[in-house]
C-alpha cells in the first residue's frame, strides 16, 4: 500500500482527527448524537451518569456506531463479558486474540448495561459524588479507575465532549409525550426534573430506580412500559396509577415519562412556578408532584385553560 493510500485510510478511521480533515466521521458522529441523545439523557436522569460522558464514550468505543462490535453485537461501550455475564457473547480480537464481549439485542440494552456497569462497581463510586456537569472530573476519573487502557482516554473524552458541545445535555430536561387527563388532545412535552435534583430512594423490580419528588415516589417509564404493566409491577391497578398521574384510563405511556407510584401532594415544595414556553398545567403539575386539580384551584384557572409563558403560578 502506498503512503498516500495508507494516509487516506488512517484519516477515515481515526476519530480524533480534526473535523475539516474527516467530514465522513463528523457526519457519523452527528447522526449518532441525534439518534442516542435522549437515551443518554434518560440514563442520566435515572443513574446520574452525565449524558455527555455516555455519548462521548459511545462515540469513542463504537467509532460513532460503525464498529463491528456496535453493528454486529449492539455493544457501544466495549464492555467485555466478565465472569458475571450470562448473556449472549461476541468474540473478537482486541488487546489479545479471541476476547469475549457482551452482545445485546439492541443498542438500548447496551446503554442500560453501561449504566449498570458503572453504578454496580465500587471503583466507580467516587465519580457519583461529582457534580452532574463535571464532565472533566468524570473523564479523568474513568481513566484513573481503569475503564480504558489508553493513556489519553480522558483527553479523548473531553475533546469529544467539547468538540460536539455534548456538555449541554448534562443540563437538559427529558421530554416525552403524554395526554392531559382533563383535555381531550395530547399535550407535550412532559418535563422531568433536572438530574442533579433527582433523589434516588430505593430500587424496585428489575433494577428500576424509585425516585422522590415533593415527597412522592415515582419512576421513569422505560421502553415497552404501559400503565397496566407498571401497576402490576408495583402491586396496584392501572386505574389507580392513572389517577395518581392525572391521566385518563388507558392513556399511553411514553419512554422517559414521570409516573408517580402514589397520590401527588395538594401543595408543592416551592411557592411559585414561572411558566416556560411549551409547558402546560399538566406538565407543571407533574414536574412539581402536585395534583392537577389543586394547581388549577390554587390559581383560579378553569380546567383545560392554557397558561402563557411568564405567568407566575402558585404552588402552595
Amino acid at each position: 500500500m502506498s503512503k498516500k493510500v495508507f494516509l487516506f485510510v488512517l484519516i477515515l478511521w481515526n476519530p480524533f482527527i480534526t473535523f475539516s480533515q474527516n467530514p465522513v466521521f463528523e457526519e457519523s458522529v452527528r447522526k449518532y448524537i441525534e439518534k442516542y441523545k435522549e437515551i443518554a439523557i434518560q440514563e442520566m436522569m435515572i443513574y446520574r451518569i452525565p449524558a455527555s460522558i455516555t455519548l462521548a464514550q459511545g462515540i469513542l468505543e463504537s467509532n460513532a456506531g460503525t464498529s463491528p462490535l456496535a453493528t454486529d453485537a449492539n455493544n457501544h461501550f466495549g464492555i467485555k463479558c466478565h465472569k458475571e455475564w450470562q448473556g449472549i457473547t461476541f468474540i473478537k480480537d482486541d488487546e489479545t486474540k479471541n476476547e469475549c464481549f457482551r452482545k445485546y439485542e439492541n443498542p438500548e440494552e447496551s446503554f442500560r448495561d453501561h449504566s449498570f456497569f458503572l453504578t454496580q462497581r465500587d471503583r466507580y463510586k467516587p465519580l457519583f459524588e461529582l457534580d452532574i456537569s463535571d464532565y472533566k472530573g468524570w473523564a479523568n476519573g474513568l481513566k484513573r479507575t481503569g475503564y480504558a487502557t489508553s493513556p489519553t482516554y480522558s483527553e479523548q473524552l473531553i475533546r469529544t465532549i467539547e468538540n460536539y458541545s455534548l456538555y449541554k445535555y448534562d443540563l437538559a430536561d427529558l421530554s416525552a409525550s403524554c395526554a392531559d387527563s382533563i383535555g381531550s388532545s395530547p399535550e407535550t412535552p412532559v418535563l422531568t426534573r433536572k438530574a442533579e435534583q433527582v433523589e434516588v430512594v430505593s430500587e424496585g423490580p428489575g433494577y428500576r430506580k424509585i425516585l422522590m419528588n415533593n415527597g412522592v415516589r415515582y419512576v421513569i417509564a422505560q421502553k415497552g412500559d404501559n400503565m397496566t404493566s407498571l401497576a402490576r409491577e408495583f402491586g396496584s391497578t392501572a386505574r389507580q396509577f392513572s389517577s395518581y398521574n392525572d391521566l385518563k384510563k388507558g392513556a399511553a405511556v411514553a419512554t422517559g415519562q414521570v409516573i408517580y407510584l402514589e397520590s401527588k401532594r395538594r401543595k408543592g415544595a416551592a411557592s411559585i412556578h414561572v411558566v416556560k414556553r411549551g409547558e402546560t398545567m399538566y406538565t407543571i403539575a407533574q414536574k412539581h408532584g402536585i395534583q392537577l386539580k389543586m394547581l388549577y384551584k390554587m390559581n383560579k384557572i378553569k380546567p383545560g385553560q392554557a397558561v402563557k409563558p411568564g405567568k407566575k403560578l402558585l404552588l402552595r
